[in-house]
C-alpha cells in the first residue's frame, strides 16, 4: 500500500483542483466588461488543464488502489476566487487566481518531497510535471496583476 501522507496529498490536490475547475468556470461566466475579456479567455483554458490534472491525480490514486473523494468529502478552500460582487472587478479575480496558483504550487511541492521519501517515483514525477504547469498559470496571472495595476 502507498504511503498515507502521498494518498492525503494527491487526495487533497485531486480536490484543489476540481474546485478551482468550478471557480475559474464560475468567474469566466460572471465577469464582465472589455478589460476582463482576456482574462476569462485565459480561465476558460486552464479549465481544460486543470480538470486533465483531476483526471491524472484521480488515475493515480486508482494505481495506488486508493479511495478518489467524491462531493460528499469535497471541503471548499478558495475563499479569495469566489466570483465579486463587482463583475468588473477583475483585479480581484486575477488576486484569487494567484491565491489558488500559489497553494497548489505548495501542495505539489509537499507532494514531491512526501513521494521521494515514500520512494514513489510515479507519483514524484506527476507532481513534478502538474508543478510545471501550476507555475507557468501563476506567471502568467502575475502578469495581468502588473498590467491591472498600472492602469
Amino acid at each position: 500500500m502507498a504511503d498515507d501522507t502521498v494518498i492525503d496529498l494527491l487526495r487533497q490536490a485531486y480536490g484543489d483542483e476540481m474546485e478551482t475547475v468550478m471557480n475559474y468556470q464560475t468567474n469566466a461566466i460572471a465577469l464582465d466588461g472589455v478589460r476582463a475579456e482576456e482574462i476569462k479567455q485565459s480561465l476558460r483554458e486552464d479549465i481544460q488543464e486543470e480538470l486533465g490534472h483531476a483526471e491524472q491525480l484521480g488515475q493515480r490514486l486508482k494505481q495506488l488502489d486508493a479511495q478518489i473523494p467524491g462531493s460528499s468529502e469535497f471541503v471548499a478552500r478558495q475563499d479569495s476566487l469566489q466570483p465579486p460582487e463587482n463583475t468588473t472587478d477583475v483585479l480581484a479575480v486575477i488576486e484569487g487566481v494567484l491565491d489558488a496558483e500559489n497553494d497548489a504550487i505548495q501542495t505539489y511541492r509537499d507532494l514531491v518531497d512526501a513521494a521521494e521519501a515514500a520512494d514513489d517515483p510515479v507519483t514524484e514525477d506527476l507532481a513534478v510535471t502538474i508543478l510545471a504547469d501550476e507555475e507557468a498559470h501563476r506567471t502568467e496571472f502575475r502578469g495581468f496583476r502588473k498590467e491591472y495595476r498600472n492602469d
